[in-house]
């Protein structure tokens, strides 16, 4: 029999009682029902594919049929983020093992099916009832590709979560950030938030880096490209026909 009737649909008893994983606040959140669209801006060394991998396995065990389809920049971290979730498989008692049509997947014995795919257009066209969408490392995947994927959600209403650390102010995660409404539920989670980070480390990182890049990496912020003449928030702002002439002038 697939899904516990004591664990339900509540992601969070469900990652600490069968998966053995205690998350923190933050993942909580994202563990938690309340978000259909959520948007994911998180340090590095945070543990995003850790949390994400919880959600994929809660849903395609607690959800007979339904298909989570996890997409990464690249196949190696789609491989990365397969192998965390077999290792939460494994600890439900379930073998694992393929779908037998996707190298990167996973399939349950109520029929659910979670499969990894690379930022490769021809590799994600197909796909549909998508119960769940999970967009690792959003910042760095295409825009074309989020565009070829979104229409998979239309038949079964499905999830869709984009997790990632920014990556300039550019693409759909940034745009969806700032601009993409009140229909998504946003996470912020800077390093110094995270309770498994040290604050010497971040200190160490901060001098390493330099203050853009570790404004970036570990404080989720969206940091112009370096060399740029102009940053794109202030562009976007003098752009907006009801912008006071005072105010540009007192942010030059």
């Amino acid at each position: 029999m697939i899904g516990d009737v004591m664990c339900g649909f509540d992601g969070v008893r469900f990652a600490r009682e069968r998966l053995g994983f205690e998350p923190d606040a933050k993942q909580r959140i994202v563990l938690g029902p309340g978000g259909r669209r959520g948007l994911l801006n998180c340090s590095r060394q945070w543990g995003k594919s850790t949390v994400t991998a919880a959600k994929a396995v809660h849903r395609a065990y607690s959800c007979p049929e339904s298909l989570v389809l996890v997409v990464c920049p690249c196949r190696r971290q789609s491989g990365e983020f397969l192998r965390k979730a077999a290792g939460f498989v494994r600890k439900l008692g379930i073998e694992t093992r393929g779908d037998g049509d996707n190298e990167c997947s996973l399939v349950f014995p109520n029929g659910s099916r979670i499969v990894g795919l690379p930022d490769v257009e021809a590799n994600v066209r197909g796909f549909s009832a998508v119960s769940l969408l999970l967009i690792d490392e959003a910042a760095r995947v295409s825009d074309d590709l989020y565009k070829a994927i979104l229409p998979m959600l239309a038949v079964g209403d499905g999830d869709l979560w984009l997790m990632s650390t920014p990556c300039g102010q550019r693409g759909f995660f940034y745009e969806e950030w700032t601009n993409g409404g009140d229909g998504w539920l946003r996470v912020s989670v800077p390093g110094a938030e995270c309770p498994r980070i040290p604050a010497a480390l971040l200190e160490q990182q901060k001098a390493t880096l330099g203050d853009r890049w570790f404004r970036q990496e570990f404080g989720c912020e969206f940091v112009g490209e370096e060399g740029s003449l102009f940053d794109m928030d202030l562009v976007r702002r003098a752009m907006m026909p009801d912008l006071q002439a005072i105010e540009l002038e007192e942010r030059w």
